[in-house]
């Protein structure tokens, strides 16, 4: 990590560093709205957006940012938020997002963004009208050449900036300009919310497809009921997880934990067998022996076996499980 310096305001911006297979650099750096990142991100196609979940559609942007940052030879960067604006705005309107800023920063890298810019949502932020968030930070901070925005971009105080008030802005500075319409899948536009509500509903299937990547979480393994271990189940219970659950049920799932991927059956939900109705997630890594408490694990949704749905008995629960397992292995071999 090194820190860089605006070279007006002296204002410190976080830099982190990496580098992909091919070994062209890129950075992901916070910083305040009138702080200035590195020089190397200036002169370039720049997009704005929240890019929760980074999905297709975020993917088509990211792309068309790509066209024109060749045009200009220049850089593609990203420019999200920390924490989301409606959150500063209407605070206690908190909830999990799709993915966590270092996830987001690292999906935008691996589709094609050679920067991210992580503006640190603030009260002065948000006061910005419409062609001051354009002089101040597109212009000026940022250096652009080109500005690349969906259909339904919204910018500035009050949101009251549009796509035909950037195209004006733009234009008149000598900037390029491209408004990308939406990209559509099953006759839907492609958002963050359309993925929202298809993973809450426990469609995992639908989301790998609006995302192009099977959904996943990561936690903390902790210590639970220790149940499994009795009836030959044994179950990593997972906390701290700070992205959204998918809908309670038993999904087919990959877990790696110390950087190996096992395959594996998960629930989510309560476990209403043992009276239990708290919400919660275990994941039963197939074929794996050692000890995982304290651990981090990623999760990565394939598809749904099942509603979570009680059992008369602990046999009856123990057959069903078995079934989970085989079916498990039968979704995630076929992969």
């Amino acid at each position: 990590m090194s820190v860089g310096f605006c070279p007006e305001t002296a204002v410190p911006a976080r830099l982190v560093t990496a580098s992909r297979e091919y070994d062209e650099f890129m950075a992901t750096v916070y910083l305040d709205w009138h702080a200035y990142p590195p020089p190397e991100f200036g002169g370039g196609a720049v997009t704005v957006g929240n890019f929760d979940g980074v999905h297709r559609g975020h993917q088509a942007l990211v792309a068309i940012a790509r066209r024109q940052a060749a045009t200009v030879n220049g850089p593609v960067v990203a420019v999200t938020f920390d924490p989301p604006p409606h959150q500063v705005l209407h605070p206690g309107s908190e909830r999990p997002p799709l993915t966590t800023i270092p996830q987001r920063a690292e999906r935008l890298h691996a589709i094609g963004a050679d920067h991210v810019v992580v503006l640190r949502t603030s009260p002065a932020l948000l006061a910005l009208s419409p062609e001051a968030f354009f002089e101040d930070v597109l212009a000026r901070q940022l250096g652009a050449r080109a500005v690349v925005e969906g259909f339904n971009f919204r910018f500035g105080r009050g949101r009251i900036g549009t796509n035909d008030t950037l195209r004006t802005l733009c234009a008149a500075a000598g900037l390029g300009f491209e408004e990308v319409p939406p990209f559509a899948l099953g006759g839907e536009p492609v958002s963050s919310s359309r993925v929202r509500a298809a993973l809450v509903s426990g469609d995992v299937t639908q989301v790998a497809d609006l995302l192009a990547r099977n959904y996943r979480i990561e936690g903390t393994v902790v210590t639970g009921a220790r149940r499994g271990r009795t009836i030959g189940f044994p179950t990593a219970n997972l906390r701290d997880v700070p992205t959204v659950l998918p809908g309670n049920g038993v999904y087919a799932v990959r877990a790696t934990v110390d950087g190996r991927t096992w395959p594996a059956a998960a629930n989510v939900g309560p476990n209403p067998t043992f009276g239990e109705d708290a919400r919660k997630i275990e994941v039963h890594l197939i074929g794996f022996a050692g000890d995982v408490y304290g651990k981090p694990v990623g999760v990565e949704f394939v598809t749904r076996l099942r509603e979570t749905q009680p059992f008369k008995s602990v046999d009856e629960l123990v057959a069903q499980l078995r079934s989970d397992v085989e079916k498990a292995k039968r979704v995630l071999g076929a992969q």
